[in-house]
């Protein structure tokens, strides 16, 4: 229904009144039928913006635009750089109640990582409007406070239509369908996207982000730290940056999802990194997806518009239908005859037909009890969204109800067997944001196949619980074999996260865990010390005799070890400068993660992983004893300097990394921790956690 539509709450602000195709003074003709009350459509083309004010440095801006009925925000446009003419030619839906509240246009400069700068604001008399006649409207922003100054224009094309005609129920379902819409403003997808086409998305456009050529530099060195960042419709990623380069190598694939059958246009924009200051803009592109064929890939050299260069792209369309919804009463699954299908399309046979195909997953959302009252009067609205991995499908909502019944069914194609199901039940609210109700997070490895359970619902960061139980129902069939070679690739990137921000009690957590691993390595240290100290004769005994032997023809190098040692003191000292906290928290991360899964592999903390360890290690071993150890390394060899002339495009990765980033942290651990709920299952007796 709706193109593009957000809602939330917001302050009015004063806005100036506009005279230019649309008579705002009350006056019309008497001939034309003016809107009266009632329920109306306002279809609205934001065309383009002449003349806007610069509010950056360089004599430039970064507009969007809001539009805003009786105070929430119903649209915003995307974000043209670094233009004071920006061309939008974005359509929006909006359903009004009553014409009474005009519609107001606030135009914005995007700061990254600062408030955004106020650019003019106009707005719009609907009650001036002639009902089903497009309308062109020129808009002349003014700022209340400097009411002479000259901000530019906005142009737009609009058209009225009563909705009086259609049936309450069609209207209803509209209207909480764009009530939905603003709930997840914080999110990158959107649920009014989710709501058109029955929540399902009709295919997949895979990118792999190459490498850039001669692009333009922005620092005082001749260089820049580029990074890409990618948009289709409310779907982001962003790359890696590559620093002090012109020409950076990203080798980054990821996936989007394509939920209108003609395809879209991928928003590509460049940027250089600047620590401790506004990224610079480097330069722009895009892609229509409308214009590329399907099941074909197609490698694309774009250039960057205002600025300089070229990026290179390998993008596929795949025509897909991995996910779906369906009542509780008309269940595919339980019919035998699908269920077998299921089952041999994931036989051992077919190991090498489609190998990312690795499973299927089927949800059932039953029925939630003892929910948090979200609202004054003792009640919540809610609704649940279930997420695996960049998939995300979400129920209907139970109004007035502490204890919903949904009896949804949700299925999805597995692509890793290692993913986590995700299932969060929220509280509709139509004046702000949703509020955070509880959430699971379950791997796909733990599940046990066609049993009920009641899972009890935790806080955010699913590290306690919270109020009420959510009854699911779960089946996983997947192809061990396309499983295990999965492990062995990049891991989905999820690209709707949320970034990271500092917390003192997370990085002092994360401080901790390394401490913990850096701990177990000084502890294996001064046990081989130990060795050499005597303390347990038998023990040192048995390493001289092991060192002896290894160390027999290597005597003659130790000298030249001694004056390599001598050079490498003053490298470290280049490391005293500090980094940003963010990035020191995210790093203290990523080494207790490692040395955790690490121990994690071998404590069989996820006896799938550590039965591949065992199975990969006895084929090695099987390998290396029929075959000489000089011809497997000639064999890797050969492999390694050849790669790129067979494969130029392939994305570099490391096996062994891989298989480490399937096996959960300490901290995952008991995110994924179930737990027990009340026996007595009267109303919960806990404390109200924190949500935050």
């Amino acid at each position: 229904m709706l193109d593009s539509c957000k809602l939330k709450s917001a302050c009015n602000l004063p806005l100036i009144c506009n005279k230019k195709i649309i008579n705002t003074a009350g006056t019309s003709n008497a001939e034309v039928p003016l809107a009266g009350p009632g329920m109306y459509q306002l279809d609205i083309t934001l065309r383009r913006g002449q003349s806007l004010a610069a509010r950056d440095r360089g004599g430039t801006s970064d507009p969007y635009v809001k539009f805003k009925i009786g105070g929430k925000e119903v649209f915003r446009s995307k974000i043209i750089h670094k233009n004071l003419n920006p061309v939008w030619e974005e359509k929006a839906c909006i359903l009004v109640d009553h014409l009474r509240e005009p519609l107001y246009i606030k135009v914005f400069d995007y700061d990254f990582g600062l408030q955004d700068d106020f650019m003019g604001s106009a707005f719009l008399d609907l009650t001036q409007l002639e009902l089903n006649r497009p309308t062109d409207v020129t808009l002349t922003l003014k700022d209340p406070h400097y009411p002479d100054h000259d901000l530019g224009i906005i142009l737009l094309s609009v058209i009225l239509t009563p909705k009086e005609g259609e049936s309450r129920d069609v209207t209803m379902l509209m209207r909480k369908s764009w009530k939905r819409s603003s709930k997840f403003q914080t999110q990158s997808l959107r649920l009014s996207d989710l709501h058109r086409k029955s929540h399902l998305w009709r295919g997949i456009v895979s990118i792999t982000l190459i490498e850039g050529r001669d692009l333009k530099a922005m620092d005082s060195n001749g260089l820049s730290d580029p990074y890409v960042k990618f948009r289709l419709g409310h779907q982001k990623y962003k790359s890696k940056i590559m620093p002090k380069t012109l020409n950076p190598q990203w080798r980054e694939q990821f996936d989007f999802h394509l939920y209108e059958e003609r395809g879209g246009i991928i928003d590509i924009t460049a940027w250089d990194k600047d620590a401790g200051k506004r990224d610079d803009f480097i330069g722009r592109c895009q892609v229509d997806l409308s214009a590329l064929s399907r099941e074909q890939t197609h490698k694309l050299e774009l250039q960057l518009e205002e600025g300089e260069g070229h990026l290179v792209l390998l993008v596929t369309l795949t025509a897909s239908a991995t996910v779906s919804i369906s009542d509780l009463s008309v269940n595919s699954l339980e019919d035998q005859k699908e269920r077998e299908e299921i089952l041999k399309r994931y036989s051992p046979l077919r190991i090498f037909h489609n190998l990312k195909d690795v499973g299927f997953l089927q949800v059932k959302v039953i029925r939630a009890e003892g929910l948090m009252a979200a609202d004054v009067t003792g009640k919540s609205d809610p609704f649940c969204v279930v997420e695996l991995n960049n998939d995300r499908l979400l129920t209907h909502t139970v109004y007035k109800n502490l204890n919903p019944e949904w009896n949804k069914v949700f299925t999805f194609n597995i692509k890793d067997i290692h993913s986590v199901l995700e299932v969060t039940v929220y509280d509709e609210d139509r004046d702000r944001s949703a509020d955070f109700l509880g959430k699971v997070a379950i791997p796909l490895l733990s599940i046990q196949n066609g049993e009920q359970k009641a899972y009890v619902l935790k806080n955010k960061q699913l590290t306690g619980p919270t109020k009420g139980v959510i009854y699911l129902e779960i089946d996983v069939i997947f192809n061990a074999v396309k499983a295990s070679l999965r492990t062995l690739i990049p891991k989905e990137q999820k690209y709707i996260e949320e970034e990271n921000r500092l917390s003192k009690q997370l990085l002092l957590r994360n401080f901790i865990r390394m401490k913990r691993c850096v701990m177990v390595l000084v502890n294996a240290a001064y046990y081989i010390n130990s060795c050499f100290d005597w303390d347990s004769p038998p023990r040192s005994l048995a390493a001289f005799v092991v060192v002896e032997d290894m160390l027999e023809d290597e005597e003659e190098e130790d000298d030249k070890d001694d004056k390599d040692s001598e050079k490498k003191g003053f490298i470290n000292k280049i490391y005293a400068i500090q980094e940003v906290c963010v990035s020191v928290q995210n790093i203290l991360d990523e080494v207790a993660s490692f040395g955790e899964r690490i121990k994690n592999t071998f404590n069989w903390t996820v006896p799938f992983l550590s039965w591949l360890a065992i199975v990969a290690l006895c084929v090695f071993t099987a390998i290396l004893y029929c075959i000489p150890l000089r011809y497997i390394v000639l064999v890797w060899g050969i492999n390694k300097f050849t790669k790129k002339l067979r494969s130029p495009y392939a994305i570099d990765n490391n096996e062994l990394l891989d298989f480490l980033s399937r096996v959960p942290s300490d901290v995952q651990v008991v995110q994924y921790q179930e737990l027990k709920p009340d026996p007595s299952h009267s109303p919960y007796k806990r404390k109200k956690n924190n949500l935050g």
